[in-house]
């Protein structure tokens, strides 16, 4: 599916240097989200959106930010209550989709005088506190750093005018909320304020209707596709042996046509072994989870936009900001806990226009809750089908050639691979947790330092051996032995005496 729609940007009442800059990056027509969304922002109402993953919402509410804000060269810059200070907030649940956001807005502000300034933690406090404080007009953060740099005196949201809080749902999710209602009795009452969410919890409904003056309703969505997962995107289910998983997914990284790939799992150390394991059979891998540092973290992301690696193995939170339009292929490595998860995971894939796959390997003890989450997202396949790496149906369904086996042959091991990614070193107060590049975190710093006190050990005590074999011995002393006969001294001699 591609963008049929002929209307473009430039028919928009938006500023012509940002029309430019986007069509620099080829972007001409919106989507269907931006284009209902751009009016009722731009005519500065409150908004409402509920769009699935990956329609393109970004745009819709960054380009009317970008819009409204005065840059240092802009008439009546200087006639701001206080130049320099933030004008808009934007607030994301995780730091990957707060650095994904502050890069689309940068791409379309690049012909303006506008400063997009990212605010989330994991990273050292100094560079940011100096950002504030030379100037920022865009705000991109996450709640919990924001709310740090707020008490500190830091941020100053008193000439917010636009506020937008990206992935409600999944900041309701992850506890946010509250934090969101701090920064939201933080901002000016007299300002603009749009929410989006892929899904509409009562909790979200519930702030949105505290906070909002007569929101617009916007639901983007196709009218011949009435699924809550877009269309694009083609689902597989198979249930699968847990020890087969990892030769299974081997194979089917090997399918035809596949691109860059992300592979769910639920826990931190699943993550951090099957990226390790697919790297052993020869696949470009690399982990992304919540042990690792922020430039651990960042490096990951970087390699595989780049395609330095094609495979990326995450947690569900650690992945959540991820905006890559060429995603071909999204697999659960293990089942999800519940539909809304699943709709963030697939989600990943069939963007922008794009078709993808999604493939969900569910356990024998998970058939019961996909049974749920299947039922509760109107999927078709509700029963899994009983699949094993060498089950010729999988082959069928995903195009993998025959006799493909678990490891990835050498002649095709053409990606540069993590390492060829830098690494920054971000500082911040997680840095020391940074792990090594497969991710096994503290696990591998405890075995580090165990190592170390062991060579520490053993140098002492070879000091020591060495001291004492070049200091000259003293002579043994002598001791003086008393012989008593009724209560008499009889004898007084040495004990080394013959």
């Amino acid at each position: 599916m591609t963008n049929t729609n002929q209307e473009s940007f430039a028919d928009f009442d938006l500023r012509p240097e940002i029309v430019a800059a986007l069509a620099d990056q080829g972007i001409e027509h919106p989507f269907p989200i931006q284009s209902m969304t751009l009016p009722i922002a731009l005519d500065n109402h409150d908004i409402i959106g509920q769009a699935k993953t990956g329609t393109g919402k970004t745009l819709g509410f960054g380009l009317p930010v970008l819009n409204k804000v005065l840059g240092p060269k802009d008439d009546g810059y200087q006639d701001l209550a206080i130049p320099g200070a933030p004008q808009a907030l934007i607030v994301a649940p995780t730091r990957e989709l707060a650095v994904q956001v502050s890069k689309d807005l940068e791409g379309a502000a690049k012909h303006i005088s506008a400063r997009i300034g990212s605010i989330y933690g994991g990273r050292a406090y100094e560079p940011q506190i100096g950002d504030l404080k030379k100037g920022v007009d865009v705000i991109v953060g996450t709640p919990g750093r924001l709310i740090d740099l707020m008490k500190q005196n830091h941020l100053d949201l008193s000439q917010i005018r636009t506020v937008v809080l990206d992935e409600a749902d999944e900041m309701l999710d992850l506890g946010f909320l509250p934090d969101v209602e701090t920064l939201l009795e933080a901002v000016p009452e007299q300002r603009q304020t749009m929410l989006f969410s892929a899904t509409m919890p009562g909790a979200v409904i519930t702030m949105a209707r505290r906070y909002m003056v007569q929101p617009t309703h916007i639901s983007a969505s196709d009218p011949e596709d009435d699924s809550l997962v877009k269309r694009d995107i083609r689902q597989l289910v198979y249930r699968a042996h847990h020890m087969d998983k990892d030769e299974l997914i081997a194979r089917c990284l090997q399918a035809r046509g596949r691109g860059l790939t992300i592979i769910f799992t639920r826990t931190k150390r699943t993550a951090a072994r099957l990226a390790e394991e697919l790297e052993r059979r020869g696949f470009a891998a690399g982990a992304l989870h919540g042990d690792l540092g922020q430039g651990a973290r960042e490096q990951a992301l970087r390699a595989f936009r780049n395609g330095k690696i094609d495979v990326l193995v995450a947690t569900d939170v650690a992945a959540r900001g991820i905006d890559v339009d060429d995603v071909t292929h999204v697999f659960n490595f293990q089942a999800p806990e519940d539909e809304n998860t699943y709709l963030h995971r697939v989600g990943r894939t069939g963007r922008a226009g794009h078709k993808g796959i999604a493939v969900t390997l569910v356990d024998w003890e998970d058939v019961a809750r996909w049974r749920l989450i299947a039922q509760a997202l109107e999927i078709e396949q509700v029963e899994p089908i009983e699949t094993y790496s060498a089950s010729p149906h999988l082959y069928e369904d995903l195009d993998i050639p025959e006799g493909t086996k678990g490891r990835l042959p050498k002649s095709q091991r053409t990606r540069a691979g993590l390492d060829a990614e830098q690494q920054e070193e971000l500082g911040g107060p997680d840095q020391k947790r940074r792990g090594n590049r497969r991710g096994r975190g503290r696990e591998s710093h405890s075995r580090n330092r165990g190592r170390q006190r062991r060579r520490t050990r053993a140098n002492r005590s070879e000091k020591s051996q060495e001291s004492t074999s070049q200091s000259t011995q003293k002579p043994r002393r002598q001791r003086t032995r008393i012989r008593r006969k009724n209560g008499q001294v009889v004898d007084r001699g040495s004990k080394g005496d013959a």
